[in-house]
């Protein structure tokens, strides 16, 4: 017997008919004799109707209110997923976050999670019922009700596995695992069957969907296992053996050393929402990158990738990204602010950008695999903008309409394209 933790995303809960498939598929691991506690969304399009409902009373609504209003939509899941599961003969117990109680600061709308009381659900779990939680809320020291930001239910999901010290938290999306790039750029895209916590970190920054990337820092933190299915996948239903764990989803896990090691790369990610800055003809004095990025950061703007160039005659260029619907704003704030009190010459930009990025904890024990990835975008005839790397991944900044080739030469040039999914580069 497993105690897991499993959580249903929007999609998964998107009608009654989709909802009555979850209770099936909880029904059927409960009968394999697991404890189960199931984390949901509200369903598909509902959060997106109640914050459309804010906004057509107020331009800014009220922090608190908003988190109030919009926590509803997991409340109405959790309680149509507990009636589903009594009409197959399972007993459930529902809760809001602040039930349970998962504890939050006070920070509405984008709250972190302080501590989760597990008390309530030990007891309904050692009851032999179904405990369901819903996603993406908790409650603040003052009994406010919080929201943890969209994408908010992984988060509970595995903060939950993390302190019922679950043998597994699964993640049920509309997708059957993480592959090694997006399948619709590159039809030999594969499936990974474990990728380190690292690696989907590194992933989920650099534009995979599939995780949010707050639940991958809780997961890495606590060493919590995740895997993600697909919630369409009926064949291995409360299976959880040695087979299951093998190849069932992906697996996302602590690195294993040895084993992990042989593989250079694990997946290519990008990322369309980038702009490109730049501020031409800066003077090249101390100073000068705070002088043009603390009003940038001062209007909530996130700069990503940022070059200097090499100074001539005492002046030189400073380029940087920032999300593309960010782009004219921080162009008139440099504009307005900035331009004038340094003495730049011009500020210049395009949002016909993305990032494609290499991820891999092998590139830790194997040189080379930077240059490889430039040879072979240059053999493509495709121009680096930008370049940043970490000690496992390599990004570089191109014209969007490369993209497509960019990540199929990389996919090829990496091996990733093999039927045995594993990750060579000759002489490397």
């Amino acid at each position: 017997m497993a105690l897991i933790v499993q959580k249903y995303g929007g999609t998964s809960m998107g009608n009654a008919t989709r909802i009555k498939n979850v209770a099936q598929r909880v029904k059927r691991w409960h009968e394999h004799g697991h404890q189960l506690v199931v984390v949901v969304s509200a369903m598909s399009g509902e959060t997106n109707r109640l914050i459309g409902l804010a906004r057509e009373i107020t331009s800014d609504p009220d922090p608190r209110e908003y988190d109030q209003m919009v926590c509803t939509g997991e409340q109405v899941s959790i309680s149509l997923l507990a009636m589903a599961l009594k009409d197959l003969g399972l007993d459930a117990v529902s809760f809001t976050g602040g039930q349970v109680a998962i504890h939050t600061d006070s920070s509405h709308t984008k709250a972190r999670i302080i501590s989760i009381d597990d008390a309530k659900l030990r007891a309904t779990l050692d009851a032999g019922k179904v405990a369901i939680v819903a996603g993406f809320q908790g409650i603040d020291e003052h009994g406010n009700v919080t929201t943890l930001g969209r994408g908010g239910s992984d988060t509970t999901g595995v903060a939950l596995a993390a302190a019922l010290k679950a043998d597994e938290c699964q993640i049920y999306t509309d997708v059957d695992g993480v592959y090694t790039t997006d399948p619709r750029v590159t039809s030999k895209a594969k499936k990974l069957s474990k990728i380190t916590f690292e690696e989907m970190l590194e992933m989920a920054s650099l534009g995979s969907k599939v995780l949010q990337i707050r639940s991958v820092e809780f997961a890495g933190k606590y060493k919590v296992p995740v895997r993600v299915l697909s919630s369409f996948d009926e064949g291995t239903d409360g299976a959880f053996d040695d087979e299951f764990k093998q190849t069932v989803g992906t697996l996302i896990t602590v690195d294993e050393g040895d084993n992990m090691e042989r593989a250079v790369i694990s997946g290519i990610a990008f990322n369309r929402d980038e702009a490109k800055i730049v501020v031409l003809g800066v003077p090249d004095r101390p100073g000068i990158a705070s002088a043009i990025l603390s009003p940038i950061g001062k209007a909530n703007i996130e700069v990503d990738m940022i070059i200097q160039n090499m100074s001539e005659n005492g002046v030189t260029d400073f380029s940087f990204t920032v999300p593309r619907g960010d782009f004219d704003k921080a162009v008139k704030i440099l504009n307005e602010q900035v331009k004038d009190d340094i003495g730049a010459t011009a500020i210049v930009g395009t949002s016909d950008v993305v990032k494609v990025s290499i991820v891999g904890v092998g590139m830790r024990s194997h040189a080379g695999v930077a240059s490889k990835m430039f040879e072979t975008l240059a053999s493509e005839n495709i121009n680096l903008q930008m370049i940043s790397t970490s000690e496992i991944k390599v990004s570089v900044l191109i014209k969007e309409e490369h993209l497509e080739k960019a990540v199929k030469s990389l996919h090829t040039a990496f091996g990733l394209d093999r039927e045995d999914g594993e990750s060579k580069v000759a002489g490397l």
